[in-house]
């Protein structure tokens, strides 16, 4: 998930060369089943006979919030039609009062709204009151306390439907998942040797400059699963540890990270081979990003996830963080890339018990760092 909602050109995110990919695999990439949660984050949960709906009316700022644009933007529509309509009507029902009527009204009479001879010139008058526009002909009497109790009444329930409606439409558009955007996964994940052990890596990026304080991140396995009694649990979510180039939980994201899961036998993919892991349809690995944004100070999530196709089985990805004019400069074109390496074809378990296979394998040697050469100015006597 590199790309989110065309941030990067998708031709950036290829993760291994068009030859490489067997034409057998995106067939079954076809067939796969559902996911629980999608590449850019979604959860693919549809809820459905849920009986008791006044639940969501106990929380409607939240409600409204959660609805979609132009839903939110008819209920206020609506909301403000109604309530200039209704205290329309009311001005319109005090100037019919008996006595008050424009032809046999007596002698020195002072109505209770001032040039108001039909409903549309009440609803002007009430949308004038309510947004605040005066524009000088109409106005209420003192004559009448029952105008200025509807005056009253009128501005409050104005002022309540601005504030409902300015809280909702900030909570709208500075919502948490808008800075996940920025916060980039790559499209595949990689089984390699690291330290001599077999490891579950991805690359997590982020691309604004503003950091994520305190990012965590964590990651589940979900598969179905049955338990001794029988019981069948089709999404059963079990946490498995993640480590990272600084230890434990928390990383410092200020530059593409790789974070690597250890298969060990505590790891749901301690069992796991080359050559059944794409038989395992079943299974889904969660990726789940949290943090602080340093701007605003909202927490903000980023979720990602990784089926059994969509994991690459002696692959690395590549460097792409280099130093130039004496800073550190990112090339995410090559943020997804990955190469091949040398990697047993056998399971973390098989590994552990057999130490031999690791003298059969040849690795290559360790990545020495390369230092640009300084040229010495030649030194110069004085004689």
């Amino acid at each position: 998930m590199l790309s989110r909602k065309g941030i990067i050109p998708e031709e950036y995110v290829l993760t291994r060369l068009a030859e490489d990919v067997p034409d057998h695999a995106r067939y079954r990439a076809r067939e796969r089943r559902a996911r629980f949660v999608g590449k850019n984050g979604a959860c693919n949960v549809a809820h459905k006979n849920i009986r008791e709906q006044g639940r969501f009316l106990q929380d409607v700022f939240t409600t409204l919030v959660d609805l979609k644009w132009p839903h939110t933007l008819l209920i206020f529509t609506m909301s403000f039609l109604c309530s200039w309509l209704l205290f329309g009507m009311v001005c319109t029902r005090l100037q019919r009062d008996p006595g008050e009527g424009a032809a046999g009204a007596p002698a020195g009479f002072v109505p209770c709204v001032t040039s108001i001879h039909s409903f549309t010139s009440a609803f002007l008058f009430s949308i004038e009151v309510q947004v605040t526009i005066g524009f000088g002909g109409r106005m209420v009497t003192e004559e009448c306390p029952a105008a200025i109790l509807v005056l009253i009444v009128q501005n409050i329930v104005g002022l309540v439907i601005n504030a409902i409606m300015l809280g909702c439409i900030f909570m709208k558009t500075s919502q948490a998942h808008r800075r996940a955007e920025t916060l980039i996964f790559s499209k595949h994940a990689v089984i390699a040797l690291r330290e001599g052990k077999l490891c579950f890596m991805l690359r997590v990026g982020d691309l604004r400059k503003s950091m994520i304080i305190s990012a965590t991140i964590r990651m589940q396995v979900v598969k179905k699963t049955a338990s001794l009694e029988g019981e069948v649990v089709p999404l059963n979510q079990i946490d498995i540890q993640m480590e990272n180039p600084v230890g434990g939980n928390s990383i410092f994201l200020v530059s593409p990270l790789i974070i690597y899961h250890v298969i060990d036998k505590n790891s749901p993919l301690y069992d796991i081979s080359p050559t059944n892991l794409h038989h395992h349809e079943d299974l889904e690995i969660i990726v789940i990003l949290e943090g602080v944004v340093e701007t605003t100070g909202i927490t903000t999530q980023a979720r990602t996830s990784y089926l059994a196709d969509e994991i690459l089985w002696g692959q690395r990805f590549v460097p792409i963080v280099a130093e130039e004019d004496g800073r550190y400069s990112v090339d995410y074109s090559k943020f997804g890339n990955t190469v091949k390496v040398p990697t047993p074809s056998c399971t973390a378990r098989q590994l552990e018990e057999d130490k031999s296979i690791m003298d059969t394998m040849t690795l290559s040697p360790k990545g020495t760092i390369r230092r640009r050469s300084v040229k010495l100015k030649p030194k110069f006597t004085i004689s």
